[in-house]
């Protein structure tokens, strides 16, 4: 699927830099930067991302608990730090 691109000069983009990106944030159309009618860069805007909390439950399911996760693993007879 081919992108539609604003295009504009690196001179322009060099002076108005704040400008476009802010544009580009808004509208969601790329820009196609060029220097004397060649392409040098094309600005995207950022991809969608997963916001703070939907990180919270991201790997449930991905685990599996055996036991007892809260009671230590071996005896208070077996931990050299309590025999002294």
């Amino acid at each position: 699927m081919a992108r539609d691109f604003d295009s504009i000069s690196i001179s322009d983009f060099k002076a108005t830099c704040l400008a476009v990106l802010e544009r580009i944030r808004r509208t969601g159309r790329p820009v196609l930067v060029t220097r004397r009618g060649q392409p040098i860069a094309e600005i995207m805007p950022p991809s969608p991302r997963t916001t703070g909390a939907d990180w919270i439950g991201a790997l449930r399911d991905s685990v599996t608990i055996k036991g007892d996760i809260v009671a230590p693993i071996a005896g208070a007879d077996e931990w050299e730090a309590l025999k002294k």
